[in-house]
């Protein structure tokens, strides 16, 4: 597997990461910005990471790197995304985020960031071509051990603070929340913040060795953890993120993960957004239960982002964005009470939690009687990992040959009605169930994501959709 950009950022695996990769990029990415009056000789770069094993010697060559341009490292140590993002943003400076989410720990990524936020796809294309060119250069390739200054503490802070306020004070008082820490950069800042607002905060299993959590797909091992500590706690929720703190991880009372989509829904309702941008594997309810326009697009934050300043340059206002995976984004500032959310371009996980305990503590609600409270379709989803990239393009490539073709696979499962191939392909089933099939751009996985009226029939649905991907052979 070698290293490419994917749906967001560079990835690969950590033995291609480790070493003249990372500073071949990050030199590829320092150009860029110099190319395009985004930084000069002098000018600060934000660098953070995750606690994977190789995130830490990744980090050092970058820093190095940098240094041979003539640019400033910034150590901000163990934070996550968004708080890099955020003191960046503060600093006028870019940035680079070493993480690889929420894929295994055998992998490793890279996130660069403009002092304007994400880079995007245009940005993506020119810095692969530059690598290509300074592939040959032996002063890009070097690697060197590199530090910076440390401000880990000045950017935790301004992450703590935009985060203090959002909520009324100690509305959360009387509430249980555990925080599954495992080995997220955001664990011991999801407990101060949520003891901020009253709740009583049992933090758990805190782990030294990093554990991937995907909080679009987890796994059944999780869920069943969660719904222990929940029974044995008693506890109104269970809170977490992925390995870089940009997704969240809500659980009900009961241990049961919300889906992302619904976190965003919340969310976006709780700022009062007018315009949202979405990917095309969100719910399809969304456009019937918001109260607000929505934008389609393919999955990637680099492509929510591109879609929330198309609608700013057209007038919208009040414009956010989320994914799938419940990462929040928000394109505008969003007033909250007496305070001003200003707008983080780039996925964010505390938001979306404060929003959804804030709006359960406002109406009295359990989070389970939330879920209940909307009309959605429910939508599940799961990945077949190790599944090879070549397999998965033989398969999207035979289903997107022709309708035959995409109905002789579906067969089992039932007739189709509709199609959509904005990312993936997405089939309505003539009794309105939908079936999304896509490939994973961060890892060799397939992901399969199902809608239906009932849980049961999701379940099933999902179980039909992964059997028929275990059983290609191309």
């Amino acid at each position: 597997m070698t290293a490419k950009f994917g749906t967001s950022g560079l990835r690969g695996l950590s033995s291609d990461l480790v070493g003249a990769v990372s500073a071949l990029y990050s030199t590829a990415f320092a150009r860029h910005l110099l190319s395009q009056g985004l930084a000069q000789a002098g000018s600060p770069v934000v660098i953070a990471r995750d606690f994977r094993p190789s995130s830490p010697e990744i980090a050092s060559t970058i820093m190095a790197a940098l240094r041979r341009v003539d640019l400033v490292p910034i150590d901000c140590g163990t934070i996550p995304t968004p708080a890099l993002a955020l003191y960046g943003a503060s600093l006028g400076a870019a940035g680079i985020m070493v993480t690889g989410s929420h894929i295994p720990a055998d992998r490793n990524g890279i996130k660069f960031y403009r002092p304007d936020g994400e880079i995007n796809k245009q940005d993506e294309q020119a810095i692969t071509r530059l690598a290509a060119e300074l592939a040959a250069d032996p002063n890009a390739n070097q690697v060197d051990s590199g530090t910076g200054d440390d401000h880990e503490e000045a950017a935790s802070t301004l992450f703590l603070e935009r985060n203090l306020g959002v909520l009324p004070a100690a509305c959360l008082n009387g509430k249980r929340i555990g925080v599954y820490q495992h080995s997220t950069v955001a664990r011991d800042m999801l407990v101060s913040v949520f003891q901020h607002y009253g709740a009583t905060v049992f933090p758990l299993g805190r782990s030294d060795i990093f554990i991937p959590v995907d909080t679009e797909a987890v796994s059944t091992d999780t869920v069943m953890q969660l719904a222990r500590w929940s029974d044995e706690l008693a506890l109104d929720a269970i809170l977490s993120t992925d390995g870089d703190g940009d997704r969240p991880l809500v659980a009900d009372e009961h241990g049961q993960p919300l889906r992302g989509d619904l976190l965003g829904l919340v969310a976006a309702r709780f700022l009062k957004a007018k315009t949202v941008a979405t990917p095309v594997t969100s719910n399809s309810g969304l456009e019937d239960d918001g109260g607000f326009s929505v934008i389609r697009t393919r999955v990637g934050s680099p492509y929510v982002i591109a879609a929330m300043e198309t609608a700013l340059a057209d007038g919208k206002e009040s414009v956010l964005g989320f994914e799938a995976n419940g990462g929040l984004m928000l394109g505008s500032d969003f007033t909250v009470g007496a305070k001003i959310l200003k707008a983080l371009p780039t996925r964010d996980s505390f938001l979306p939690a404060l929003a959804a305990l804030g709006v359960a503590a406002q109406t009295g609600q359990s989070l389970s009687g939330l879920v209940k409270a909307f009309s959605l379709p429910v939508a599940l989803s799961d990945r077949l990992e190790n599944f090879a990239t070549e397999r998965s393009a033989s398969l999207m490539a035979h289903i997107r040959q022709s309708p035959e073709n995409l109905s002789s696979f579906l067969s089992p499962i039932g007739s189709v009605a509709e199609v959509s191939d904005i990312d993936g392909v997405r089939a309505t089933l003539d009794d309105g169930r939908v079936i999304h099939f896509r490939p994973s751009g961060n890892a060799p996985e397939m992901r399969c994501y199902v809608e239906a009226k009932s849980h049961a029939d999701a379940e099933a649905l999902l179980k039909s959709g992964l059997e028929l991907l275990r059983g290609w052979g191309g």
